[in-house]
């Protein structure tokens, strides 16, 4: 008898190379541990730490993940306007301008036939003002669509835009996770209303670094104010990830769960 559950897992921003190969490792097992009717994650820093390409979009896709969200690194490497012309499983923030290439929106069919609705915004406070207002973009597509289960990865900066877009839509989509700052906050929970949000999800990529870059060329920048060469670090490599279950009837979230996966004990972490 089928569940009356659906399972979304949401790994947080994959950094470079040191990311991906942890997520090809980690993965299988998440998945048997967990049993996910989907896997999401962001991959807007895929490539280098900046950007994504087709290769390294489709090793994402290869270790098992089914949709790749991302945000404002989108166009970083340039191949990526062609590959989100033709790949509708890469989304790119809703709110961009509507002659940007690509897709806000994808709906997922799991094997059971569930629809999920996947959504990707990008916050404007503190980040480039090309994009449009997000709070407005969500009302407009809601109001055309029947779906019951709705997940928002909220691509943005400051915590107090993603917690107001949590309660903005709370009732009205299944979950608000929040990216970009590739710091796993504490507050996944469930709202009043019934809609899984957590300000930030994580990072998947080197824990001991600056947002998944080596150290000291940040640390230089900040004292000099004269652009360093950044590079992928690879000390230390964790996968943050946010497990929500989401009653197929109603779309609210029942349960949530924040894990963060080091590559040193994952195997141990992932054992029954």
């Amino acid at each position: 008898m089928p569940s009356k559950l659906l399972r979304i897992i949401f790994i947080g921003d994959i950094s470079g190379k040191y990311g991906r190969r942890f997520l090809g490792k980690a993965l299988p097992l998440i998945k048997i541990k967990y049993s996910p009717d989907v896997i999401i994650a962001n991959g807007e820093n895929a490539a280098g730490g900046l950007g994504i390409t087709e290769k390294t979009a489709f090793e994402i896709f290869e270790t098992g993940v089914d949709v790749i969200t991302s945000g404002n690194h989108i166009w970083d490497k340039k191949e990526a306007i062609e590959l989100l012309k033709k790949e509708e499983r890469i989304l790119r923030p809703l709110n961009f301008p509507g002659s940007a290439p690509g897709k806000g929106v994808f709906i997922f069919k799991t094997t059971h036939n569930t629809q999920v609705m996947i959504i990707n915004l990008q916050g404007r406070v503190f980040m480039d003002p090309v994009v449009d207002n997000p709070f407005l973009e969500i009302d407009a597509l809601l109001e055309q669509t029947q779906q019951k289960i709705i997940f928002v990865d909220f691509h943005a900066e400051a915590s107090a835009e993603k917690q107001a877009m949590g309660f903005y839509l709370d009732g009205r989509v299944s979950a608000v996770l929040g990216t970009h700052t590739h710091v796993q906050t504490a507050d996944l929970r469930i709202l009043e209303q019934g809609t899984a949000y957590q300000t930030d999800v994580g990072m998947t990529g080197a824990f001991d670094s600056i947002i998944g870059m080596k150290r000291e060329p940040v640390i230089q920048k900040f004292l000099t104010g004269v652009n360093q060469k950044f590079e992928v670090a690879k000390e230390n490599i964790i996968l943050d990830m946010a497990v929500l279950d989401i009653d197929k009837a109603s779309g609210k979230t029942v349960k949530t769960e924040r894990m963060r996966i080091f590559e040193s004990s994952y195997e141990k972490q992932l054992a029954f």
